[in-house]
């Protein structure tokens, strides 16, 4: 027996506009949205490798100023630390003991040198007798200006009187009424009267100058002694070491009581209140330093401001030297040795392109940015130039506002484009 089929009980039914209408606007939109993705699919289906998010580090590219500078590790010394020695042999005495605090001209030590004092005694009793010595020639001046005095008017006297007896002898003679022998005598007595009082004058001369040589030599004589005197002196109150600063006791070099030697050290005191920080400064920055270079050192989460002030000529462990001095004011309770962060600033350029640093220059050598755009990042060469302590100046390849990956781009190799996944 044959069965129908149903083909008989199907009603065909047209189609609504309405609904028609829908169906023609949704294949218009997917074929927008496909049109839109395709760039996106395309360049998500070019990239050459991926990474997740969550292991990069992605920072922007802004412009304003930018400060070259270098940090390091520096070594707190003392500016002022001064060694103090021994004027003289003799036995040593301290007065305090290391870590002491001392102010300025206390007493440190004292050294007992009977060689010295018996020095000091010595010249100073030659001084005395060369002190008396000048006195008694003082007292010998003034008596051989007297002496010298009394000859002139002695010889003044007799030449007066000499004078007086020749005009008696002229009128006598011209009343014939002496001899030609006595009269020739009255002249020669004035004649020699006249040389005796000149010849005082003379001799008063010559003596006063004499006197004054003579003072003079003594005199000498007392400058001499005194700046031995003086001098031994000035090392006998040395033997009592005094403190050259407000400070601290260093190291005592001898034990109490021990023997010393002259210009033996005896102990150094530190200066607390003149404190640098030394510090070890990599080779390649040493063409950039300058004395005077401003600087930064931090201490408990603060900022003082200091200067480079000393910088070694030579290079050592491919390390340069440098001291760096507190300008305004020093921190509190610092020690010797203790170590603080130090920052040097090298240059400072105003308004220029700049990124935050990271190991893509490294990795990329300066050279090789991925830029980040919608998802993925894009090889690009770029020029770098000056780096500070957190970013690098951009000299050509970015825009400011451009995202760029700044951690290492090593895993990506030579891919131009990167997908950035979630």
């Amino acid at each position: 027996m044959k069965i129908a089929d149903t083909s008989g009980q199907d009603v065909v039914r047209e189609v609504p506009k309405s609904r028609r209408w829908g169906l023609w606007l949704s294949g218009a939109v997917a074929v927008v949205l496909l049109i839109l993705a395709f760039p996106i699919v395309s360049d998500w289906s070019q990239a050459q490798a991926s990474v997740p998010l969550d292991r990069i580090r992605i920072a922007t590219v802004t412009q304003g100023d930018l400060t070259r500078d270098v940090s390091i590790q520096g070594r707190v010394i003392a500016a002022v630390s001064p060694t103090l020695y021994s004027p003289a042999e003799g036995t040593v005495t301290y007065h305090v003991d290391a870590g002491d605090q001392v102010e300025l001209g206390q007493l440190l030590v004292t050294i007992d040198s009977p060689e010295l004092k018996s020095r000091y005694e010595q010249e100073q009793a030659s001084l005395d007798s060369a002190q008396v010595a000048l006195q008694r020639q003082e007292i010998q001046t003034r008596k051989a200006e007297l002496e010298a005095q009394r000859d002139i008017d002695m010889a003044r006297v007799t030449f007066t009187a000499a004078e007086r007896e020749k005009r008696r002898a002229d009128e006598a003679w011209a009343a014939r009424a002496i001899s030609q022998i006595d009269y020739e005598k009255a002249q020669d007595d004035l004649e020699n009267a006249r040389l005796v009082y000149e010849h005082s004058v003379a001799d008063a001369k010559l003596e006063a100058e004499t006197q004054v040589f003579e003072l003079q030599t003594r005199q000498l004589e007392v400058n001499r002694q005194t700046a031995l005197a003086e001098d031994l002196a000035r090392q006998v109150t040395a033997l009592n070491i005094l403190s050259p600063v407000n400070g601290l006791v260093g190291n005592r070099e001898l034990d109490q009581k021990n023997q010393v030697g002259r210009n033996q050290p005896v102990l150094n005191v530190v200066d607390l209140t003149a404190f640098e920080v030394e510090i070890a400064i990599p080779e390649s920055y040493a063409d950039s330093l300058a004395i005077g270079m401003a600087a930064e050192v931090s201490y408990n989460g603060t900022l003082y401001h200091a200067q480079l002030v000393s910088i070694s000529p030579e290079i050592r462990d491919n390390q340069v030297i440098g001291n760096v001095r507190f300008m305004d004011q020093m921190p509190p309770s610092l020690r010797q040795n203790q170590r603080l962060t130090t920052r040097i600033i090298l240059d400072e350029k105003p308004n220029v392109l700049q990124v935050s640093r990271g190991q893509f220059l490294e990795t990329g050598g300066g050279r090789i940015a991925y830029v980040v755009r919608d998802g993925l990042a894009f090889r690009t060469p770029i020029e770098t130039g000056v780096t500070s302590l957190s970013s690098v100046e951009v000299i050509g390849g970015l825009n400011a506002g451009d995202q760029i990956i700044i951690s290492s781009i090593e895993p990506f190799g030579d891919a131009d484009t990167v997908r950035i996944t979630d």
